[in-house]
């Protein structure tokens, strides 16, 4: 093979069919119905990249691609058919090898785990990842933007979730400047976010985040590391499976350099069930999309989709599709039959070839292939037999994963999780703070409730023993002017009233009546009768 070119596969003529390494950045595309052996294809084209000394990265989806970190075997299937097959299209190259792998898993369970922050994978794949409406997508953009307004770093859940409950805590504050806020589409963020919790975006979410510059290593031979992301259980989530590989496409858009078109790629990007990249994406999506395959190919990276339906791929995204490898397609149903139709057109004719018609007799391993000539223009149809895979074509044991993933460069950087000062943290303190300011303010304010219970309690019973002294010096006040009319009084008045009051009781009113008079009349005279009888009262009154 040459230094320049990707052997792909040759025609039943003999024809070679070769992918140049100098237009591997315009991306492409591989399609094909289910068990046409697209994913053969798919492990044989990143084996060629790697031989070449090109990175590469593809996700698992079906969780045999793994077993490229081991040779094939000539008794295992289908390793004797794939040797039988390099023999028929002169492929004296061709023997069983294994490939320097790197394995990768979003959960941490079959590879490295990859971690991202909140901030890198920003609101709009957030939205996309959590099926937000409009409305909802332009609040989650508010909190980002407060976030970065006032130093708060998103790194993990736990901090967006603070950052939401922050703005609805300061709708209306938040108002006047950036928009509304309503508590509704809060809490319909915050139970989505409690969804991707629970479909393991808690542990994707985080630091330390992954390092491109680890996707983008070559092995000690010159081989470049092919990166494999366990996706088998990812695909329980789609839609963390397809925002994760947009991100990382995006991530590698921002972080590399300009470099034109190099000899080789720095790196090829495969994007296996690449459909659900798709489905039910809003335009402002597919528009990034577009955006980041269109502008990535002069960062040096190919971006390859692999699909099932040709259809599946927006009209956008396909334009930029430069090398394709068809293989075959059903054309039972109408939209089968619109997708050979679409696929058929997309081929630079080759007269020799009834593309349409092709498409559906392919056998397994071989596909229609239309590669980008060393001019940039697309080599004419031809249907071709595909190279087969020299390495495993089947999954790894559980022991044979475990040492992969030991021995690798990679090692133990990313095993640990770091949780460092975030909007979390510092927005707890803030809530903590605020709260303790609030109970001194309660306490402060009880304080003064008491004391001036204590006040008035205190001044009822003063006012209480105000009137009680006031009492006692009215009560004394009588008392000493009753003394006073009693001391005032003389004897005679005294001895006059009380004899009055016995002769009225013994004798009857008209008895005391004459006693008064005569008593009256004797008084008037001078040792008469009156004072006879007095002196006899009184000396009787004296004596009793």
């Amino acid at each position: 093979m040459a230094d320049s070119e990707l052997f792909i596969g040759a025609t039943a003529q003999g024809a070679r069919q070769a992918l140049v390494l100098r237009r591997a950045n315009r991306h492409g595309l591989i399609a094909g119905a289910t068990g046409t052996g697209k994913t053969v294809t798919l492990q044989g084209l990143a084996e060629g990249f790697s031989a070449a000394g090109v990175p590469v990265f593809v996700a698992d989806v079906k969780g045999d691609l793994a077993g490229m970190g081991m040779a094939g075997s000539p008794t295992a299937k289908p390793h004797a058919a794939f040797a039988s097959r390099a023999a028929e299209i002169g492929d004296a190259d061709w023997a069983y090898r294994e490939c320097p792998v790197q394995l990768w898993d979003l959960f941490g369970e079959q590879g490295h785990p990859i971690r991202a922050t909140v901030s890198e994978m920003g609101p709009l794949l957030l939205a996309r990842l959590m099926g937000l409406n409009e409305t909802q997508e332009g609040v989650l953009s508010i909190a980002f933007h407060i976030a970065d307004d006032e130093g708060l770093l998103l790194l993990d859940l736990d901090d967006l979730q603070a950052m939401l409950a922050e703005c609805a805590d300061r709708a209306a504050e938040i108002a006047t400047r950036y928009g509304n806020v309503s508590r509704a589409s809060v809490g319909a963020i915050q139970r989505q976010l409690l969804q991707l919790r629970s479909q393991g975006g808690d542990r994707f979410f985080g630091e330390p985040a992954l390092d491109i510059a680890d996707l983008m290593t070559c092995a000690e031979d010159g081989r470049g590391i092919v990166n494999i992301l366990a996706a088998d259980k990812l695909m329980a989530s789609p839609r963390l499976y397809a925002s994760f590989l947009l991100w990382l496409l995006s991530e590698l858009f921002e972080t590399l350099p300009e470099v034109g078109d190099p000899d080789k790629p720095k790196l090829v990007f495969f994007f296996d069930e690449a459909h659900l990249l798709f489905d039910e994406a809003p335009p402002a999506l597919i528009e990034k999309v577009e955006q980041v395959v269109r502008l990535i190919r002069s960062k040096g990276v190919g971006v390859y989709f692999v699909t099932q339906n040709p259809i599946d791929i927006p009209e956008g995204v396909a334009g930029q599709l430069g090398n394709r490898v068809q293989h075959a397609l059903r054309a039972f149903t109408p939209r089968d039959q619109k997708a050979v139709r679409s696929a058929a057109e997309t081929f630079r004719a080759n007269p020799d070839i009834d593309v349409a018609t092709a498409i559906t007799e392919l056998k397994v391993g071989e596909a229609l292939v239309s590669l980008l000539q060393p001019d940039g223009a697309p080599s004419p149809v031809e249907r071709a037999l595909i190279r087969p895979p020299r390495s495993r074509a089947g999954p790894l044991s559980e022991v044979e994963r475990r040492i992969l993933v030991e021995t690798d460069a990679v090692g133990a950087r990313y095993d640990a999780a770091v949780n460092r000062e975030s909007a979390h943290e510092l927005l707890t303190a803030k809530a903590a703070e605020a709260e303790a300011a609030a109970r001194e303010v309660a306490a402060d304010a009880e304080a003064d409730k008491a004391a001036a219970l204590k006040a008035k309690e205190d001044a009822r019973i003063a006012k209480e023993a105000e009137r009680a002294r006031l009492a006692a010096e009215r009560d004394a006040e009588r008392q000493r002017k009753a003394e006073e009319r009693a001391a005032a009084s003389s004897p005679w008045n005294k001895a006059v009233t009380s004899a009055t009051r016995s002769a009225s009781s013994a004798v009857g009113r008209s008895v005391a009546n004459e006693v008064t008079k005569a008593v009256l009349g004797s008084k008037r005279g001078s040792g008469g009768l009156g004072a006879k009888i007095l002196r006899g009262v009184l000396g009787g009154l004296f004596r009793g």
